[in-house]
């Protein structure tokens, strides 16, 4: 049964204290993939650590779907959680911010800061509402690297990243070869699956189906009106396939949190309540129209579109890789980066592929630290070290 989230997420809620770089604004387009554009491009993003003299330390953390650039620190105004990865980035982590200069921005059609469907269009400052385009992953990607470029960095030390964080790592190896040294790609893919594609579709649909989606154009809706019950049920979704059977059994069984003596329809198992929580959750925070755009950008996702196949695209690869899997991941499953590999060993590139044992699924690689920070570290020390 769907509760209103009545503090649902508005685009003029304040954002985390983040810095901005303007990759268009001066009278340029941004051409999409797809074939749309963008007249104005704005991407937010934060840094920790220091560019060292010879800006060779530079690292790259890719976001995952519903994700946003406080990767790591603690929650403040407009932020209301800590780092998403605040376990593995930070002085002495894996990703030693003492030693690195790590950077991670909110991906082109986000809702953290970066241009995306709740920003305003530069025709009316009206959000863009329906009128936001289809983007795809090469797209987030040519916006990061434009960041770059502002923040003088030639060439990544390393480019990190999960899910869909995953999908720009594989994207900047491919698109730009010769911009990274080494790659860590975690529970992605070369491209999106059938079963992917299926379970991605459904979301999208529960937020279309949701009258209060109203196409796209809801941004004016009372607090608590706008498409947060789709949104929410698209949460609950994908909340069962990010996690495992085994998961879910450990954690809650048949326990319930309604009394079941009368047998009432809507009275719940604690499986229920877990899911109605992640739901509320992510439509107090996300906006609907980027979900149904980073969604669609992750379906869309195909290294191999226009360039001869997968592995003719990762033969332009010329860095080191780490790629890891998570045995349990039923949504990206272990096959997937095997195959990877399989294409990286055949151009015989330097590659490690290590499997991390868990019970969680897809979501391991946001919750095994003890397993992911002697991997992801060792491997980035041997990057420092050349």
């Amino acid at each position: 049964m769907d509760i209103p989230a009545t503090g649902a997420w508005r685009p003029d809620m304040p954002t985390a204290q983040r810095r901005f770089h303007t990759v268009l604004g001066d009278g340029r387009i941004f051409a999409l993939e797809g074939g749309g554009h963008l007249d104005q491009v704005t991407i937010a993003y934060e840094t920790w650590g220091n560019l060292d003299d010879s800006v060779s330390n530079a690292v790259l953390v890719c976001h995952a779907l519903t994700g946003d650039a406080h990767a790591a620190g603690p929650s403040g105004a407009g932020q209301p959680t800590d780092g998403w990865w605040n376990d593995l980035i930070g002085p002495g982590k894996a990703i030693d911010t003492d030693r690195f200069f790590v950077v991670c921005a909110n991906v082109l059609g986000g809702c953290q800061g970066t241009t995306g469907p709740a920003s305003p269009h530069p025709a009316d400052g009206q959000p863009y509402g329906s009128r936001f385009p289809v983007v795809s992953v090469r797209d987030m990607v040519r916006t990061q690297a434009a960041l770059a470029d502002h923040l003088g960095i030639d060439t990544w030390l390393s480019i990190v990243g999960g899910s869909m964080g995953g999908m720009q790592v594989l994207e900047w190896a491919v698109m730009f070869p010769h911009r990274l040294r080494s790659m860590i790609n975690i529970a992605s893919a070369a491209s999106a699956s059938p079963l992917q594609i299926g379970w991605s579709q459904i979301g999208r649909l529960a937020i279309a189906l949701d009258p209060g989606w109203r196409g796209g154009d809801y941004y004016d809706a009372a607090v608590g009106e706008g498409p947060h019950r789709g949104l929410m049920l698209a949460r609950r979704l994908a909340q069962i396939h990010y996690r495992s059977d085994e998961s879910l059994h450990m954690r809650f069984g048949r326990s319930t949190v309604d009394r079941l003596d009368t047998f009432a329809l809507w009275d719940r198992f604690q499986v229920e309540g877990y899911l109605d929580h992640h739901g509320q959750k992510l439509a107090r925070r996300f906006d609907a129209n980027s979900y149904l755009i980073l969604n669609k950008a992750m379906d869309l996702h195909d290294v191999g579109r226009g360039r001869g196949g997968v592995a003719a695209a990762v033969s332009r690869i010329r860095c080191r890789s780490l790629v890891l899997s998570v045995d349990s991941d039923m949504l990206y499953t272990p096959r997937q980066q095997e195959e990877l590999v399989g294409l990286l060993r055949a151009s015989n590139l330097e590659v490690d592929h290590e499997t991390i044992r868990s019970a969680h699924g897809h979501d391991g690689f946001l919750i095994e630290f003890d397993q992911l920070e002697p991997l992801v570290g060792d491997f980035l020390d041997e990057q420092l070290k050349g």
